[in-house]
């Protein structure tokens, strides 16, 4: 059992580093795919050369793709503050460098948010009143150019180093026709759903600096080659049974033109030895990519067809396609052969229903928490639910999807959105519905909210449990709860649970800073103890026990993000007779 914990615990810590990395990346993909793009037209060698447009390649490359990694890196360690000290950071290991700085801008971009992070956590208390607009710019401002200097001399030149270290390394493996051997790992990893990880946190830097020097890179295939997922899928299609024979046709088409490559996993899980259809699909495909001089300009995100026959350049498009087409045929052989083998399949995708059920039903008895009885006692506070997946793109917003029809269908409005793991905020009111491989880190992340977990995102019974459950919730509460008038709803604020206020703004920086400092004051004449703070209304957090307080023309938009708390709208910021009343009430507490 202690062995169990000890490999869940070392997963979980893989999962999330793998996602730190391809979370930087990520958000920014649609700039790789410009360049790349860019690269494919108007370079040299591309389809229609163009000196002047082609001037955009070089500083793309050595300065908006970095710093936009930088910046993504900064804000999910510390919001827009972090993401700001993280570009400033990452500027320096750029100008520090001879090589595209895609290594140094992952380490630069999260140490620039743990820093300014830090400095507030120490001196947000300590500012004098009227002074926090001119502390938090200047704080931001000179611990970047204090970065900026350090990644310059320190850090820039290391990375260089083992930047170019790793790409010598990648191109003696090519050069040894060992680049297939890849594959044994990558396969499993991304069944796994290290996908995400491996793809854009690893291979997609080092092939940008292929591609910049070479036109091409054979790295991006690597982990987005379609075919060993595809042939899974058609041998099921071809020789599985019930539930498993008649979704598969629906996933073949998800994952290969969809390039939603997360629709297989379930399929190989659940029988393991297709592990080894996949990998021997994956080794073949990567063989004959080598073998042909495959690659593509950019990373093709997501892996569809489509989007790798978009990214291929001239001259490489048998290449591609061959090596797709083998990978396809290979995994099909492969799991052709262990399907039939396997006599006591009968129903698998059924059988998965029936073992949730079960884990469900026992979930006192066991300890796991992987799935949870939808129960009408369950979902009384539910104002929410999210699909949390690796990377909050693919997957989970199929799922979110679906979703979202059924409770349009039962008539519920609850809002149904997608959302990367990383992401999640810890909210009692919200259902995340995840993967079971994904439940432990998204109930790291929330671990006050109820949790569903499912095999798979596309095909769950759980789906229908959960929509009769709101139903039911929405009818015993319409039944129960009497109708509040407009001018009696003020008067329901329940400011005992108020330990917080926060002035939130969208245009209105600056007397969103004005409100605080006259609120703070107006707290210290009645001696009451409540940290009054500052945010833009796309960073706030969604606690039960603040007090939001907004224009309002911003007041919706500041519902929507944190629905928990509790909302006081005004007409000024800076002169409100609102402001007085807020302070009686929470004197009487």
């Amino acid at each position: 059992m202690e062995n169990t914990r000890q490999k869940v615990g070392i997963k979980v810590r893989v999962q999330k580093l793998g996602t730190s990395l391809s979370s930087m990346v990520m958000p920014n993909i649609g700039a790789f795919i410009a360049w790349g793009v860019l690269t494919a037209f108007f370079l040299e060698t591309g389809w229609t050369p163009n000196k002047h447009l082609a001037l955009m390649i070089g500083p793309m490359l050595t300065y908006l793709l970095p710093l936009l990694i930088g910046y993504s890196g900064g804000s999910l360690i510390y919001g827009q503050r972090g993401a700001v000290v993280g570009a400033i950071a990452t500027m320096g290991v750029i100008v520090g460098a001879d090589v595209p700085m895609f290594i140094g801008a992952m380490i630069m971009g999260p140490i620039g948010g743990w820093t300014i992070k830090k400095f507030d956590d120490i001196f947000a208390d300590k500012i004098k009143t009227g002074f926090e607009m001119l502390v938090n710019n200047f704080s931001s401002g000179l611990l970047g150019f204090g970065l900026a200097i350090l990644g310059n001399y320190a850090i820039g030149p290391i990375v260089s180093y083992l930047t170019e270290l790793m790409g010598q390394g990648v191109e003696a493996i090519i050069n040894m026709h060992l680049l297939p051997l890849a594959n044994i790992l990558i396969e499993p990893a991304k069944i796994l759903f290290l996908n995400n990880a491996i793809n854009h946190g690893i291979l997609t830097p080092l092939g940008a600096e292929q591609a910049a020097t070479a036109g091409k890179s054979i790295l991006f295939l690597l982990e987005t080659n379609p075919g060993p997922g595809l042939g899974v899928l058609l041998a099921f299609t071809i020789f599985g049974k019930g539930a498993a024979k008649s979704s598969a046709p629906g996933a073949m088409i998800i994952q290969f033109l969809g390039g939603i490559h997360e629709i297989y996993f379930p399929y190989v899980m659940m029988k393991p030895l297709l592990f080894l259809a996949v990998i021997a699909g994956g080794v073949s495909g990567t063989f004959v990519f080598t073998l042909l001089g495959a690659g593509l300009q950019a990373a093709a995100s997501p892996g569809s067809i489509l989007a790798i026959l978009a990214l291929t350049p001239q001259g490489a498009y048998f290449a591609n396609i061959a090596g797709i087409v083998v990978a396809t045929i290979v995994s099909f052989l492969v799991a052709s052969i262990i399907i039939k083998a396997d006599k006591k399949e009968e129903d698998l995708l059924a059988s998965q229903a029936a073992v949730a059920e079960a884990k469900a039903t026992a979930k006192n008895q066991t300890g796991h928490s992987s799935t949870v009885e939808t129960k009408t006692d369950d979902l009384g506070n539910i104002n929410k639910i999210i699909f949390a997946c690796d990377a909050g793109m693919g997957s989970s917003a199929m799922g979110a999807s679906i979703l979202r029809n059924k409770a349009k269908k039962a008539g519920l409005k609850l809002p149904v959105s997608n959302s990367a793991i990383n992401n999640l905020n810890d909210d009692s009111n919200a259902l995340i519905v995840t993967q079971e491989e994904l439940h432990d880190r998204a109930k790291q992340k929330a671990p006050s909210a109820l949790f569903v977990s499912v095999e798979n995102f596309m095909n769950s019974p759980r789906y229908d449990e959960i929509i009769d459950g709101l139903t039911d919730t929405e009818k015993t509460e319409s039944a129960i709860v009497p109708a509040v008038s407009d001018d009696k709803a003020s008067e329901l604020i329940d400011y005992h649970n108020v330990n917080h206020l926060v002035v939130a703004y969208q245009d209105n920086k600056g007397s969103a800073y004005m409100a605080s400092t006259i609120l703070k004051k107006l707290l210290k004449d009645k001696s009451l103890d409540y940290p009054v703070t500052v945010v833009s209304i796309g960073e706030l957090d969604d606690e039960m026990k603040s007090m939001i307080i907004t224009l309002d023309k911003d007041t919706a938009a500041a519902e929507k993000q944190a629905p928990s708390a509790v909302h006081l709208s005004v007409k000024d910021l800076v002169v409100s007779e609102k402001y007085d009343e807020l302070i009686e009430h929470l004197s009487k507490r």
